[in-house]
């Protein structure tokens, strides 16, 4: 068996945070989406989890499930592509105004900026 490998999986992963970030919170590095399991400081190395599903913030109003989720270069998401990045998709409904939903996180992408 090769001896090299680092993860089986690759789904939690260890990354370096390019903001602070909270645990719980969305994470975009590069074309690599999750969500952190620990706090960090921008810099630092953070654990991230690219499978699973999580409540987390979404500004923006979503109808229906399965409707795109997108991160702003802050880790803020919402329901604008232009300018920003596809997160994740989500699994729920919501108004308008910023609000828990659940999101699975896309975790690996080849995406640029969508509407840049």
């Amino acid at each position: 068996m090769a001896g090299n490998q680092r993860y089986t999986n690759a789904l939690h992963i260890t990354v370096t945070a390019p903001y602070d970030v909270a645990s719980g919170a969305p994470v975009r590095v590069g074309s690599i989406c999750g969500i952190a399991q620990i706090a960090a400081k921008a810099g630092e190395k953070v654990t991230i989890w690219l499978d699973a599903s999580w409540d987390v913030e979404v500004t923006g109003a979503l109808a229906t499930e399965g409707l795109p989720v997108y991160i702003t270069a802050a880790g803020e998401l919402n329901t604008t592509a232009a300018g920003n990045y596809l997160f994740g998709i989500a699994l729920g409904t919501k108004a308008a105004a910023a609000g828990p939903v659940e999101v699975a996180p896309i975790g690996y992408t080849t995406q640029t900026a969508v509407g840049a």
